[in-house]
């Protein structure tokens, strides 16, 4: 069974990763996947990979479900059918929450260009640590579903 111990107060706490490195490095290791290498791999998508596109938490969590479902060399169309359809199921249900999956419309601003006013109004507090909490989640779930 696949769970999640991810809290607001935990994202907060390793603050120096990215969103999507909170939520693969929180899934990754139940699938057979080093932290540490789940980490490195996700490094550089947190941030809407840096420019406010798709949210880093939703990268996170599409690689985690890539890693249980998805088609390795041997091309498999049921097996990739079905990956899409659960990261299809995840980005529904986030967007359910966030009202999107782009970071710069989770978080009302533009990346990197509106940084500071982001800081200002502590939206990685208040948003970005709620977000990875809620991928997670929400991935556990559908991890765990067959």
């Amino acid at each position: 069974m696949y769970t999640s111990s991810m809290t607001p107060e935990k994202a907060l706490a390793g603050f120096g990763l990215g969103c999507s490195q909170h939520v693969f490095g929180e899934l990754a290791p139940q699938l057979g996947l080093e932290r540490e290498t789940a980490l490195k791999i996700a490094a550089l998508f947190g941030s809407g990979m840096f420019e406010g596109a798709t949210c880093g938490a939703v990268v996170g969590a599409l690689m985690a479900i890539g890693l249980k479902y998805g088609q390795g060399d041997d091309p498999d169309p049921e097996k990739q059918e079905l990956a899409q359809k659960k990261g299809a199921q995840f980005k529904e249900r986030y967007a359910e929450i966030y009202g999107s999956c782009v970071c710069r419309e989770i978080l009302g601003h533009k990346i990197p260009e509106e940084l500071e006013q982001i800081e200002a109004e502590n939206k990685f507090v208040t948003v970005c640590s709620r977000a990875i909490t809620d991928a997670c989640a929400i991935c556990a779930e559908i991890l765990n579903e067959e």
